[in-house]
């Protein structure tokens, strides 16, 4: 493990953390109340909001959402990328044709634009939400996959056991997805970020279902509850160096799984 991976894992390790058992640590309980706006202080170190919550508290309780959004939704899209890459890269021919013409296509997709405006109408919850982001997120993913593959179906082991008559799904499973998973890990990671940053900007807008408090909805709260106009920065800064610094440990992380393979640190 390099110095950047421990870097990467230990301020992960943080929020899994704080997502994970947020009672352990937040100095308050999710419904408990005080006064409205006031600043930090003993007693609130990060003050309290529009209606009297604990601001540390609701940062600590926002961790879970972020990050299960952002894990499900590059885990969607991963398991998208991973099987048409596979399949593309070792049929070849035809079928490599048409479900890279179709990764081409959402590949110039304006992927930001278009999850707007699917917000806009459809409201989405977490289910939805985690499904569009990974939907639209996958294409990168199969390129890569799609390269290894064809690198690794010509190898020896994986020719000799197309000529002992095993299946096409037994090889991709068993011969070649183990050779292929170190570029799977940096994807995984950069996806993630990618699906957290989009999570945050559809929150921030308005967007999102207000009942999943995150990170981004920190902030949306902050501007439309009179957070910026009061200059309440200890409202909307640490959820967005909350969304900075778990995004800089995810990609820390991907790339040192990446090593000196250039293909997977690609986009």
């Amino acid at each position: 493990m390099t110095d950047l991976n421990r870097w990467g894992v230990g301020l992960l390790a943080v929020f899994v953390v704080m997502a994970l058992v947020p009672q352990w640590i937040a100095p308050y309980g999710p419904k408990e109340r005080s006064a409205p706006y006031q600043d930090p202080s003993a007693d609130h170190l990060l003050g309290t909001d529009d209606i009297g919550d604990d601001i540390l508290t609701e940062l600590i309780y926002s961790a879970r959402i972020s990050l299960l959004i952002g894990f499900a939704a590059a885990a969607v899209a991963t398991a998208i990328g991973l099987a048409i890459g596979l399949v593309a890269g070792y049929c070849r021919g035809a079928i490599d044709e048409l479900l890279m013409g179709a990764t081409d296509v959402v590949l110039i997709i304006p992927k930001i634009p278009l999850i707007i405006v699917l917000a806009a109408f459809l409201r989405p919850g977490f289910g939805l939400l985690v499904l569009v982001l990974g939907f639209l997120g996958w294409e990168s993913i199969a390129r890569i996959v799609r390269s290894k593959t064809l690198q690794v179906r010509e190898t020896g082991f994986v020719m000799s056991a197309r000529c002992m008559g095993f299946s096409p799904a037994w090889i991709m499973g068993s011969e070649i997805l183990p050779n292929i998973f170190q570029v799977l890990v940096p994807k995984f990671m950069l996806a993630t970020a990618a699906a957290m940053i989009s999570e945050a900007s559809l929150s921030f807008l308005g967007l999102s279902d207000p009942t999943m408090k995150s990170w981004g909805m920190m902030i949306s709260f902050a501007f439309s509850k009179g957070g910026f106009i009061r200059e309440m920065w200890w409202w909307y800064l640490p959820p967005g160096l909350c969304i900075t610094l778990c995004i800089v440990a995810v990609a820390a992380i991907g790339f040192s799984f990446g090593g000196d393979d250039a293909e997977a640190r690609i986009e």
